[in-house]
């Protein structure tokens, strides 16, 4: 799962995908390149269950950011290469300037917002269109494809998103070979000022992302780039300094990775405490098989503990006396937080 990161000309959408993945240290591509980084997602969870099992390895969920050439100015629109890295990714995060321009252009972050949005939607409608068109001239208007793509069409015509539909199940598999574009959940981050970098989004940025189905937060990539490179003993003043409690980067991160509709379930034990990123609704055997595939191929039971449980009482000893630890099998949908243990045999 990927998330692609955007932004026109002059968002310091490169600076925070460096300060994000620690590029800035050993120099990122320049413009025009599509650069990949794997992230850590921050998670207090696997601190506390390190701290209690002394593992010899603690590994974090990752996630992969792609720095994806934008346009290069407002009514430039989005080129091929730019639309063909964006069609690679799952979810994009969108960098938005919310600080004066190098030339004093004023911030206009709700419009760069709808801009690309706007980019976004007029590539699905050519997609809808011309196959709208094959469809008539070979088959009529009889078939179920058809008349799928009418209710797309009347949704992007006027200028709205796929994303603020609501599609079946049997949509969502019919539909997906199209790779729409505004149908991809969206992110909007804010590139503030310095001076607001602990300031919550603009009011027209949060209500335009409301209409138009995405999420939205409010960062300053510089400030972020200079957290990265602070020994982090250093860190917790500076951040003080600057009425943040955290790193912003934490809070992206995970923003991002629930826009993949991403959960994590752990792992623990003596020689590793480790999170799972999974997708959010995935069952028990499909999890396993994120660990190895024979242990989805050979799932018999998990037996599963929640983190809040555990922690709650202690151990697993007492988390099974109390009836918290349990024994599910291969229809068990895996919750956010779960510590799972797997019973195989292949």
């Amino acid at each position: 799962m990927k998330a692609g990161l955007v932004g026109y000309a002059q968002s310091g959408k490169t600076t925070l995908f460096n300060a994000l993945t620690g590029l800035h240290k050993g120099g990122a591509g320049g413009r025009g390149h599509v650069n990949l980084g794997a992230i850590k997602v921050p998670d207090p969870r696997i601190d506390k269950l390190s701290a209690k099992f002394q593992p010899k390895k603690t590994t974090f969920a990752e996630m992969q950011f792609v720095d994806v050439p934008g346009p290069a100015g407002k009514g430039t629109g989005l080129d091929s290469d730019s639309l063909r890295a964006l069609a690679e990714v799952d979810a994009f995060c969108l960098v938005v300037r919310g600080f004066p321009g190098l030339d004093g252009t004023p911030a206009d972050p709700a419009r760069e917002f709808v801009d690309f949005d706007a980019e976004l939607v007029l590539h699905d409608l050519a997609i809808v269109e011309k196959r709208l068109d094959r469809l008539r001239k070979e088959h009529g208007k009889g078939t179920g494809e058809y008349h799928e793509l009418e209710r797309l069409h009347a949704q992007l015509d006027p200028g709205l998103t796929l994303r603020t539909m609501k599609w079946s199940d049997a949509e969502e598999k019919e539909l997906a070979h199209y790779g729409f574009l505004s149908r991809r959940p969206l992110l909007v981050c804010v590139n503030a000022s310095e001076d607001d970098a602990a300031a919550p989004a603009p009011p027209a940025v949060v209500e335009a992302a409301r209409q138009r189905g995405a999420e939205v937060l409010s960062l300053c990539a510089s400030v972020e780039a200079e957290i990265a490179d602070l020994d982090p003993a250093e860190q917790p003043e500076f951040l003080a300094a600057l009425g943040l409690s955290e790193p912003a980067r934490a809070r992206f991160i995970r923003a991002a990775y629930g826009l993949l509709d991403l959960i994590s379930f752990f792992t623990v034990g003596e020689d590793e405490v480790r999170a799972w990123p999974i997708r959010r609704g995935d069952r028990a055997p499909r999890a396993a098989g994120r660990i190895h595939s024979d242990l989805e191929r050979g799932f018999i039971r998990a037996e599963v503990v929640h983190y809040d449980d555990f922690v709650a009482l202690g151990s697993e000893s007492k988390a099974r006396t109390e009836g918290k630890l349990r024994l599910e099998g291969k229809e068990y949908v895996v919750k956010d937080g779960d510590i799972l243990n797997i019973r195989f045999s292949v």
